[in-house]
């Protein structure tokens, strides 16, 4: 894809790179345009070296090439990133003195920008306005985040992080395949009480099911995300008018929550990592060991969710479920998903390997999908987004 990647005058400007970098990486063609003031802070050949790309903030360069107005009408995705209080004023008004505000008003590609500024720039009432009228407009709008600022000040007006600018950006391209749809998903480990301090739980940070999430309220769907313990700033990429978050702690809890939103949803996607086994009685006090009784837990096992929901589904209703594998074969892996797909009753397998480097507690995965016969109907590995991508892919065309 042709991407022209915008960066301005901002501290924000080093994250930048980082941007581009996860877009060059993911095959993309990306042309950077500075603006002056983005060059004090990031030089020409480190967006040259980065971008692979000639950069230039001049409309006077290359002139044959009309380049001042070629790179707008050959882009098919505009990023602004960082989108200072200044650019997007100069936006609102339509102003072209610079490349930057030439490619943005010969472009007729989707346009998404990063807001980044002070709290007090952000909040001003013109700010306001001037985003109001670009989001009447079409342009994307990506954060700002809450949080630490420059000079020690905090608050909204945090430009977002590179991964985040990234996967939002993209999304704006995504078809809207699951427009009227309602879709159901758990995300996160469940964690069952031993006493009110402890309690037996999993290593799942619930980025993929709440990169799922994310996604198909990207494409069009009503999504309910039945969170079980997931930190803030993970559910905070999920946070989009078309999902409602439920948050929940047990497998009881989770199994009682997806089964209460299974009975509406087109679609039902058990990414949670549920609790095969709890405690058969969680202690109202602390257990000590001058008690004597931790060398011993007994447990009783957890209802299979998803099994539930597959055996009680409407007609016509797609159950996807979750598989995390650590066999290093891939025969082997393939295998197993094959028999649980079955014994769960349910469409299509996820089966996600786990090591140091994918699944659990961390930004990457990588997954195949188990269809009818045992087949592995789609794989991918990257991102969680990239990977939610894949999935939903496979969902559709189930």
């Amino acid at each position: 894809m042709n991407i022209v990647v915008g960066v301005t005058g901002g501290i924000a400007a080093y994250k930048a790179v980082q941007l581009v970098r996860l877009l060059i990486k993911a095959g993309h063609d990306v042309t950077v345009i500075p603006t002056e003031d983005a060059l004090r802070f990031v030089g020409t050949p480190t967006w040259e070296a980065v971008s692979r790309n000639t950069v230039t903030t001049s409309v006077h360069d290359d002139v044959a090439r009309v380049r001042h107005v070629a790179l707008g009408q050959a882009a098919e995705l505009v990023i602004v990133a960082p989108a200072t209080a200044n650019t997007i004023a100069k936006m609102t008004a339509g102003l072209a003195d610079d490349l930057l505000g030439t490619t943005l008003l010969a472009t007729t590609a989707p346009v998404a920008i990063a807001p980044a500024m002070h709290t007090e720039m952000w909040r001003h009432p013109a700010t306001q306005a001037n985003i109001q009228t670009l989001r009447e407009r079409g342009v994307h709008v990506l954060g700002p985040g809450d949080g630490e600022l420059t000079g020690g000040d905090s608050g909204p007006g945090r430009m977002l992080e590179p991964e985040e600018i990234y996967d939002r950006a993209l999304s704006v391209l995504t078809p809207q395949d699951l427009a009227g749809r309602t879709v159901a998903v758990s995300a996160g480990g469940t964690r069952e009480p031993i006493d009110p301090v402890r309690f037996l739980g999993n290593r799942s940070s619930g980025r993929q099911g709440v990169a799922l999430a994310a996604e198909a309220a990207a494409r069009g769907a009503q999504v309910t995300l039945v969170a079980a313990n997931i930190s803030a700033d993970v559910l905070a990429a999920a946070q989009h008018p078309h999902i409602e978050i439920r948050r929940v702690g047990t497998a009881a809890e989770l199994g009682e929550a997806m089964a209460d939103a299974a009975a509406s949803a087109d679609i039902v996607v058990m990414a949670a990592a549920v609790a095969d086994y709890r405690p058969a009685n969680a202690a109202d006090q602390k257990l000590t060991k001058e008690e004597g009784v931790l060398d011993r837990i007994d447990l009783v096992e957890n209802d299979d969710i998803v099994a539930g929901l597959a055996a009680s589904r409407r007609h016509g209703q797609v159950i996807v479920a979750f598989a995390a594998e650590t066999l290093v074969d891939a025969d082997a892996r393939r295998e197993r998903a094959k028999r649980k797909r079955e014994r769960k009753g349910v469409d299509l397998l996820v089966v996600n390997r786990v090591d140091a480097e994918h699944g659990f507690e961390s930004p990457d995965n990588a997954v195949e999908v188990i269809g009818a016969g045992g087949a592995v109907v789609a794989s991918a590995s990257g991102s969680k987004r990239e990977v939610a991508r894949t999935i939903w892919g496979a969902v559709i065309a189930e």
